[in-house]
């Protein structure tokens, strides 16, 4: 039931991938991003801000048509090249953890994410959608792929093993240590065998890019209304996806750092907390919870766990029973005052590849006051929340891999 279709990818020459492929905007330093529009001309980071070229801070629609410009530009230069068969890719990365990740860039339907055969389990901003939407509309194509999952499908993983035993069409190490491998699929009978796999799928799963995803649907929208012709086959009815088996995610948690316990004392915090939660004071040693429904908090110099008291929590459903909603329900909303964990500025996240000294720091430096540790959220608690219709609170996941922007290029 899931339709993916193969596109012409705009992409960089073989020389210069490695130069140009570049992380997602926000995950660089002001330093960082810094060196890198001095220091390398070819990178990615040139087109996205393109006000550097200028020395000025540009935003909004100014900024959108000059992300065009520079695009337009790198194509003319010969930065980019465009394919001129459509196909898939397969795409390979080994993290600098050694952990391995093996999936296909395609381009998946936004009438899929209409009618639920794409689900999500995150909510979205609607004036995140809305700011995306005219970015997209104006600069015409994705640069940075939604990560799709699915059951593992041993036809497909065989297809895709097969593949890379070929010489990869790009194989390059980044100076984060991570190493990425590029194979075109543009095989007609292997293609349609590819689509057909996917189309035997009662639905796929967005693993990250719940903006980008609503964005692409809403935009498909507008072009559908300002075009008489709509045939539905448009490239604006579909957007980038990197498609891999559940097996093949890495989930994060991300702890919650808290500036103040909202007016309560230590010990009168503590009393209210064993309610919902027995408690055990473990000093100095680094508790990191090993089940459901365990938490390990961090407060005044001291680690604490705590047991979520079942009989007094009642789990009527898939999301009342996620660790990040119990921890929301019973201690973030009532006790510590938080009820906005998108915007409310007294809430931290730290994902769980920072570990909980990094909690520990963060608390012991006074800019905190309590920190909280989870277990990572796992892909059925993740799926049996989209099937359910359900949103888990923000922040739930962090989730690997990380594709870099620019290597495939989706235009629309």
């Amino acid at each position: 039931m899931a339709k993916i279709i193969p596109f012409k990818a705009v992409r960089p020459t073989r020389d210069k991938v490695s130069l140009l492929a570049a992380r997602s905007y926000d995950s660089y330093t002001a330093l960082q991003v810094e060196s890198r529009l001095r220091d390398n001309p070819f990178s990615f980071l040139h087109i996205v801000n393109p006000g550097y070229k200028y020395q000025k801070e540009i935003s909004g629609e100014e900024r959108y048509g000059l992300v065009k410009n520079r695009y337009q530009e790198f194509k003319e230069d010969g930065i980019f090249i465009q394919d001129e068969k459509p196909s898939l890719y397969i795409y390979k990365i080994v993290n600098r953890d050694g952990l391995e990740f093996s999936g296909i860039v395609a381009a998946a339907s936004v009438q899929d994410y209409e009618n639920d055969l794409i689900k999500r389990h995150e909510d979205t901003l609607e004036f995140r959608e809305q700011i995306f939407k005219e970015y997209l509309k104006t600069v015409g194509f994705n640069a940075e792929s939604v990560l799709l999952t699915y059951p593992d499908n041993l036809e497909l993983e065989g297809i895709i093993n097969a593949v890379m035993q070929r010489r990869p069409e790009y194989e390059f190490t980044t100076t984060y240590r991570d190493t990425h491998y590029v194979w075109n699929v543009d095989d007609e009978a292997l293609l349609q065998k590819i689509q057909k796999i996917y189309s035997e799928m009662p639905a796929l799963y967005i693993a990250d890019g719940h903006h980008r995803s609503a964005s692409s649907y809403l935009l498909a929208k507008d072009l559908k209304e300002e075009n008489p012709h709509h045939t539905g086959e448009e490239a604006y009815n579909f957007f980038m996806s990197y498609l891999i088996p559940e097996s093949n995610l890495k989930i994060y948690e991300f702890n919650r750092l808290v500036k103040d316990l909202n007016g309560l004392e230590k010990q009168e915090f503590l009393i209210k907390l064993d309610e919902y939660f027995r408690i055990e004071n473990r000093g100095m040693e680094y508790y990191k919870p090993s089940k459901l429904h365990h938490f390990s908090m961090y407060l005044d110099g001291e680690f604490y766990s705590l047991y979520l008291r079942k009989a007094k929590y009642e789990i009527k459903n898939a999301l009342d029973a996620l660790d990040t909603h119990i921890l929301f329900m019973t201690i973030l909303k009532p006790l510590l005052g938080i009820e906005d964990l998108r915007n409310d500025q007294r809430i931290e996240y730290s994902h769980g590849k920072k570990d909980l000294a990094y909690v520990k720091t963060a608390v012991d430096s006074g800019n905190f006051a309590v920190g909280f540790g989870l277990l990572p959220v796992t892909t059925e608690e993740m799926k049996m929340i989209a099937d359910e219709g359900l949103k888990m609170p923000p922040k739930s996941t962090y989730i690997e891999p990380k594709l870099r922007s620019g290597v495939t290029i989706y235009e629309f």
